[in-house]
C-alpha cells in the first residue's frame, strides 16, 4: 500500500513502531474479536488515484441523484418533521462560541451554560416538570433512558408500552433495557387506536416497573385515556411514563397534569433541519427529588449563588456523578452534537415563547385536519383510520383502490410528491396503510395538490 501524502501513520517505519507498541504482528490481529464470517476476506474495489477535481466531479454527481425536502413537497414524518426553521436559529448556533465549543468544559463558558440551563427550562416549563437533563440522541434513546430509570427506581423487571409503538423505537428501547427489565406490549382497541385498559389490568403485577404511553401516538392519533393509564399505574405501585411531540403541548396539557412520573420526547421540532433522518435531539424530565435524579445518569445544568450576593453562576453535575464517566460501560451515552442542538431548541423556544407555541400547534392542527378531510374525498381511501382526534399526522388506508401502498407513493414520486410512510410491514393489521405528516409548512394549495395527485394515481 503506497505511502499517504497526509496520513503520516501510512509510513511504514511508523506503522512497524505502531504495531510493536502494541505487541502485534500485523494489523490484522487488532481485528481478530470481530467474527470471520461478518469481515470481508477480499480487498476493497477501490479506483486507482484519482485527481481531487475528479473526485469532487464524481461524488457531486452521485449527490446530484437525490432530491431533498426542499426539492419537492414531503408528507413523511414518523419521527423527523419538516418544520419552519427561523433564520436565526441557524445564525446563533453557528456563532463559534457555540459551534466549536458547545458542550462547556473547563475552558471559558462563554454562555453555554446559561444557554443549556435555558433549555432545561424551557423543556420543563413545556411539559410541566422541575428537572430536565442534558438532551440524549434522539426520542428513542430517551425512552430508553426513562425506562431504565423506572427499571433501577422500583426494582421491578416489567415494563408495559403500547403495542402501537414504532418498531425501531421498540428496539432501542428493549437494548437499553438489557437485563434490568422485560418490555411487553400492550393491545390497543381497534377502533380508536387507545391503549386497552382491559389488557393493561390483566398484564400489571407487583413485577411491573413501569408503563410508558405516547402522546401524541406513533400512528398520529392523540391519547385520550392517560388519566386511566396513569392511575392503573401508580395503583400497582408503578411508574407512568410519557413520550412527546413539544409542539402539541401548545394545545395539550403537559403531562404532568395527568400524573406522569418522567416525560421524555423529541427535540427535532424545535428549530432543528431534517438531514438523513436528524438532527435529533432527546430529552428526559422528572420531579427533582433525588430518587428521579440519582437515576438518571445524565449530567444536568444548574445555577447557584455566588460569593458576591445577588450574583448567579450555572454550573453542571460533575461528570464523575454521571454516565459521562463510564461511558465505556455505560447503557445510555449523549453526544458532542446534542448539545448544539439544544441551544438551537433554546433560541427557538425563546423565539415562539408560550402564545407562539399554542398558535404553532393550533395551525398544524388544522392544517392536519383539512387534509385528512380533503383525502376522505378520494375514491378509495380511508382516513383517518382511527376515531380519535388526531395532531399532525395520520393514516391513510389503501385497501379499497386496489393499489399497494408502494406503488402510489411510486406514482405520487413521479408528480414531484414524497407519500407518507408505508406501514405495510411495521403494521400488517392496517392493511395498505401509510402515516401522513402536514405540519405549519404545508399550505392549502399543499394538501389540495397531494389530493389530486393521489386521485390521479389511483385511477
Amino acid at each position: 500500500m503506497p505511502v499517504h501524502p497526509y496520513i503520516p501513520n501510512s509510513e511504514p517505519e511508523t506503522k512497524k513502531e505502531m504495531l510493536k507498541l502494541l505487541r502485534v504482528s500485523n494489523a490484522e490481529e487488532l481485528f481478530e474479536m470481530i467474527p470471520a464470517e461478518i469481515r470481508l476476506d477480499t480487498k476493497l474495489n477501490l479506483p486507482p488515484p484519482t485527481p481531487e477535481c475528479e473526485v469532487k466531479r464524481q461524488v457531486e454527481s452521485t449527490l446530484a441523484k437525490n432530491q431533498d425536502g426542499k426539492e419537492m413537497l414531503t408528507f413523511v414524518g414518523a419521527g423527523c418533521w419538516p418544520h419552519y426553521v427561523p433564520s436565526v436559529c441557524d445564525e446563533i448556533n453557528s456563532r463559534s462560541e457555540f459551534l466549536t465549543a458547545y458542550t462547556g468544559d473547563v475552558y471559558s463558558d462563554l454562555g453555554r451554560y446559561q444557554a443549556l440551563f435555558e433549555f432545561q427550562s424551557m423543556i420543563g416549563d413545556l411539559v410541566g416538570m422541575d428537572a430536565v437533563t442534558f438532551p440524549t440522541y434522539d426520542w428513542s434513546s430517551a425512552a430508553g433512558d426513562s425506562l431504565r430509570m423506572a427499571a433501577i427506581m422500583t426494582k421491578r423487571p416489567v415494563i408495559l408500552v403500547p403495542s402501537t409503538l414504532s418498531s425501531d423505537k421498540f428496539s432501542v428501547m428493549e437494548n437499553f433495557c438489557g437485563n434490568l427489565a422485560e418490555i411487553q406490549q400492550i393491545d390497543y382497541d381497534h377502533q380508536t387506536g387507545q391503549m386497552d385498559l382491559e389488557d393493561l389490568k390483566e398484564k400489571i403485577s407487583h413485577k411491573t416497573a413501569a408503563i410508558y404511553v405516547e402522546n401524541p401516538s406513533y400512528l398520529g392519533f392523540l391519547a385520550t385515556n392517560c388519566d386511566a393509564v396513569g392511575e392503573i399505574a401508580h395503583d400497582a405501585g408503578a411508574l407512568f411514563l410519557v413520550g412527546v411531540d413539544p409542539l402539541s403541548l401548545g394545545i395539550l396539557a403537559p403531562p404532568s397534569e395527568y400524573g406522569a412520573d418522567i416525560v421524555c420526547g423529541e427535540g427535532q421540532p424545535l428549530g432543528l433541519h431534517m438531514s438523513y433522518g436528524g438532527a435529533s435531539l432527546g430529552f428526559i424530565a422528572c420531579p427533582d427529588e433525588e430518587r428521579f435524579l440519582s437515576a438518571t445518569g445524565h449530567r444536568l445544568i444548574s445555577i447557584a449563588g455566588t460569593e458576591r450576593i445577588g450574583e448567579w453562576g450555572f454550573t453542571y453535575v460533575l461528570p464523575e456523578r454521571t454516565m459521562y464517566a463510564a461511558r465505556d460501560k455505560s447503557g445510555c451515552i449523549t453526544g458532542t452534537g446534542t448539545m448544539l442542538w439544544a441551544i438551537t431548541g433554546a433560541v427557538y423556544l425563546s423565539l415562539l415563547g408560550p402564545k407562539g407555541i399554542r398558535e404553532l400547534g393550533e395551525t398544524i392542527m388544522k392544517n392536519s385536519h383539512y387534509a385528512m378531510k380533503r383525502l376522505c374525498s378520494v375514491n378509495g381511501i380511508r382516513t383517518p383510520l382511527f376515531r380519535s382526534p388526531h395532531f399532525k399526522e395520520f393514516t391513510v388506508n389503501f385497501d379499497k383502490t386496489g393499489k399497494s401502498t408502494h406503488d402510489v407513493n411510486k406514482d405520487l414520486i413521479r408528480s414531484g410528491i414524497q407519500g407518507g410512510k408505508d406501514l405495510s410491514t411495521e403494521f400488517p393489521k392496517l392493511g395498505n396503510s401509510a402515516l401522513y405528516c402536514i405540519t405549519e409548512l404545508h399550505s392549502k394549495e399543499d394538501i389540495d395538490k397531494l389530493c389530486s395527485s393521489m386521485q390521479e394515481a389511483l385511477n
